[in-house]
């Protein structure tokens, strides 16, 4: 059909946010799974058992030992900023946030304690044991708007039994600060702190209440860059430790006097140093940098020093147990490794890897359910939305990555799964500058017994030139599993799975099937139907509809001037529908029954997706530098949900995740989020999602049933003895739940539950305590003789009721022969509910009373 004819045919759909659209309400865009664990400094507690690090809105704490995720303390409603034990109680923590709140929470068992709300964003917390009920944390300065300039301030917590507390009266304690919490530190238990910003050192004494400003040259005689990094104070004698921008590290003593300070000078590293901590004697000085190196100094002995080296990132900061048993290191790659006492490596945490850019699409494992997406050089990652953790690394390339600057290597750029999760098919490119470019495409075969992908077969050049899109066709039980690739070089090929004939030892392998192009047009992208009957091929302007199993072009769609960028058909009622994005700012829908277009719209659409489960649709709109979400269904002119500025920048990376359980939402404006999840990549590559209230209520409710049932552990025995409880008391029937009765606890059981619930080191001696326990467990005479006095009135009551149902039963028998008749007839008219055992009972109660008063009464 020509473009021409189409053109009268369409209709023009004018899309305003603020005309007929479902706004957002009450959905928020939040970080929930994948978020960053290496942006602030993690915490080690006091015994070594758990570690705690900001993960977006929430504070993880993992075990040192199992690296599980014990608890997610989730609150806040903004970028958690930071995370310091309170030094009063060491089985508590506070947490900060751009909130604007300091959430204080029990991190042993998840339990939010208080909430303490400031009034404006908090970007770092400290607090020392000489500073009780206040801790000092870094805001922006009054009457700054651009949020540049910040400053150090301090806040008395008051002491109130409310949840909520208002405290929003700040002390200025340093101004001009830096928002970095890598900058400040606090010495000597809290006398001093020391702040660098820049080429500046201020030293601010609580008891003298003055402050020393130190400053150092821009550049050093050998060009080296003299700029401050991070700071770090001895725990017991007045030395601060800095790092600096050429790899140096300085040495501060004697800073209380403006002129007769001194620094010495230790130097092994060769870029920035990005973290410096002591250990909690101060034997030992830590640092860290791009090196991917751990250096351990000797205090006062700064010529000894240990190293552990690859540890697989940039170091960005180091923490201490305040042992001193644990070091713990984040990294850049999202990662957090324990180390024992810089001897060897313990555990590994590992978040979802994010690079400078994302060069597959995000695409989920069907089996598995998790995101896949770029990882390490060479890998792709299978990452647990619902786990929040890294299942596992493909090594796709295979080769050994070698890190040097300009050296260029192969990367995976392509990936697609079939529909049942069995094969994976990935891209591999490398672009040397004096050579062409070299593809290989691969496909991965699931093995059942390794749980994992096996390499099946390698296809070298599988183009002329670069693969811009693939797709697997979903294979019925009749149809063989097909992958279809398009490429600059103007054509598009399909990929079948053939099992060979010749040998008996080889396995199936994959061969080209067919070939196709059109008038020598560069084919961009390509999209199955959903029942896999059609394949959609755009090459530049136009649109290909082909037949996968004659390879017949059916018709060629066409549209306004403008490369096709996206293709995307509809699903389950709307599946007649095929729509596309141009480079001329236009979304395209057109119906393949009567192929014409639809409709079509001016939207800037970086990105369309299809929700899989559903007739849904996203788009995101690129508009005054940020991102607008509309989310619509194909047939109907309304979208579903629209979200203003979900976020700065352009997302160009987004997919549907299935929910492991389904919401029961029923408002219009969240009923898209029931089946599916929507997740994207910012600019920034923090991996956002929308949550909805109803999710948000189910999560303050868990917490409040912490609250009140923190006696049991939530550990895996505990949920699956509950769900095995559940199902039981699900299964059971209602009549026999009322009728058998639980043998009420004697009064002393108290006693049993202040035994097993207090700790060991406040308990009494075991020889006091026998005797209470063992009364405890008996019952007394009295209550045995009232249980068997109502045993023996129940049993004469179920022999009189069963003599009584005779006799009636003998009596009724009679009767329902000479009521059938009518009774046919009235059920006939209108039938009698079934009576339960309980009104039958209380039938034959009214039965057997003496109805004779009333005949004396009406004689009168």
């Amino acid at each position: 059909m020509s473009a021409g004819k189409q053109q009268g045919q369409r209709s023009e759909v004018k899309v305003n946010a603020g005309d007929n659209m479902v706004e957002h309400g009450d959905i928020r865009v939040v970080h929930r799974g994948g978020s960053k664990i290496d942006f602030r400094q993690p915490v080690i507690t006091n015994d070594s058992r758990f570690l705690l690090c900001a993960s977006g809105e929430c504070v993880k704490v993992f075990s040192t030992s199992t690296e599980e995720c014990i608890h997610d303390l989730q609150g806040h409603t903004d970028l958690v900023t930071g995370v310091l034990l309170r030094p009063s109680n060491h089985l508590q923590v506070y947490s900060c946030s751009i909130d604007g709140t300091v959430r204080l929470w029990d991190f042993t068992d998840g339990i939010l304690i208080k909430t303490y709300v400031i009034g404006c964003p908090v970007y770092s917390i400290y607090a020392s044991a000489n500073h009780e009920g206040v801790i000092f944390i870094v805001v922006p300065m009054l009457g700054d708007k651009r949020s540049e300039l910040f400053q150090l301030v301090a806040v008395h917590l008051p002491q109130s039994g409310d949840q909520l507390v208002e405290s929003r009266e700040l002390s200025a304690v340093l101004s001009n600060v830096s928002s970095n919490p890598a900058d400040i530190a606090f010495g000597r238990g809290g006398e001093y702190i020391a702040s660098a910003k820049g080429l500046q050192l201020k030293v601010f004494f609580f008891k003298k209440q003055k402050s020393y400003e130190f400053s150092l040259k821009e550049d050093n005689k050998k060009g080296g860059l003299n700029t401050f990094t991070c700071v770090a104070c001895h725990p017991k004698d007045d030395c601060i430790a800095t790092g600096h921008g050429d790899g140096k590290i300085r040495l501060w003593r004697n800073f209380n006097h403006k002129k007769e300070y001194t620094y010495s000078t230790l130097h092994w590293h060769h870029n920035a140093v990005s973290s410096l901590c002591f250990t909690p004697e101060g034997t030992n000085l830590l640092s860290g940098g791009v090196e991917s190196v751990l250096v351990q100094w000797r205090y006062n002995q700064e010529s000894q020093r240990d190293f552990l080296p690859r540890l697989g990132a940039a170091i960005t900061h180091i923490a201490v147990s305040p042992d001193g048993a644990l070091f713990c290191t984040s990294h850049s790659d999202n990662k957090i490794t324990i180390i024992q006492s810089c001897v060897k490596v313990s555990a590994v945490i590992q978040g979802l890897v994010k690079g400078e850019s994302v060069q597959t699409d995000l695409i989920v494992d069907p089996r598995s359910k998790a995101l896949v997406l770029n990882g390490k050089p060479g890998h792709l990652q299978f990452y647990s939305l619902q786990r929040d953790k890294l299942l596992y690394n493909l090594d796709i390339v295979q080769q050994e990555y070698i890190h040097e600057l300009g050296l260029e290597q192969f990367e995976v750029v392509k990936a697609a799964f079939d529909a049942s999760g069995t094969w994976l098919a990935t891209v591999e490119e490398r672009k040397q500058k004096s050579a062409e470019l070299e593809v290989n495409l691969k496909l991965w075969a699931f093995d059942e017994q390794t749980q994992s992908f096996v390499l099946n077969t390698t296809i070298s050049a599988p183009h002329e030139a670069r693969i811009t899109a693939m797709c697997f066709r979903q294979a019925t039980d009749s149809q063989t599993t097909m992958l279809v690739s398009t490429s600059k070089d103007g054509h598009f090929k399909a990929w079948q799975l053939a099992t060979p004939a010749h040998t008996e030892d080889e396995g199936p392998s994959w061969s080209c099937d067919f070939v196709g192009t059109y008038h020598g047009l560069v084919p961009e992208c390509c999209c199955f139907s959903a029942d896999s009957s059609l394949l959609a091929v755009s090459f530049q302007e136009v649109v290909t509809v082909w037949s996968p199993t004659s390879w017949e072009l059916l018709t060629t769609l066409s549209q306004p001037p403008g490369a096709i960028r996206d293709l995307c058909f509809g699903r389950l009622s709307c599946s007649k529908y095929l729509l596309g994005t141009t480079a001329k700012n236009l979304l395209c829908c057109w119906n393949l029954l009567t192929c014409s277009l639809e409709w079509s719209t001016s939207m800037d659409i970086s990105l369309l997706l299809a929700d899989p489960l559903s007739e849904n649709m996203a788009a995101f709109c690129c508009q005054a530098g940020c991102t607008d979400l509309f989310v619509f269904k194909p047939s109907e002119p309304r979208p579903l949900f629209s979200h203003k500025a979900v976020c700065s920048g352009t997302v160009t990376r987004a997919v549907f995740a299935p929910r492991e359980k389904m919401l029961d939402s029923c408002e219009e404006n969240s009923q898209w989020l029931n089946r599916s999840q929507l997740h994207f990549l910012t600019q920034y590559m923090d991996l956002m999602t929308f949550t909805t209230k109803a999710e948000d209520d189910r999560l303050m409710a868990s917490s409040k049933q912490l609250v009140i049932d923190d006696s049991v552990a939530m550990t895996p025995f505990y949920l699956l003895l509950g769900k095995h409880r559940h199902q039981q008391q699900e299964n059971q029937d209602p009549m026999s739940s009322l009728s058998a009765e639980r043998t009420p606890l004697p009064q002393s059981s108290v006693a049993i539950k202040e035994l097993l619930q207090t700790p060991a080191h406040v308990l009494p001696s075991t020889s006091f305590l026998c005797s209470m326990f063992v009364q405890s467990l008996l019952i007394s005479v009295t209550d045995l003789s009232g249980c068997r006095e109502n045993n023996k009135k129940a049993e004469e009551e179920m022999e009189s009721e069963k003599e009584e149902e005779d006799s009636e039963q003998e009596m009724e028998s009679s009767i329902v022969r000479s009521e059938q008749a009518a009774v046919s007839v009235q059920s006939a008219e209108c039938a009698a509910p079934a009576l339960t055992k309980a009104q039958v009972r209380e039938l034959r109660r009214l039965k057997k009373l003496d109805h004779s008063w009333l005949a004396g009464l009406l004689d009168s």
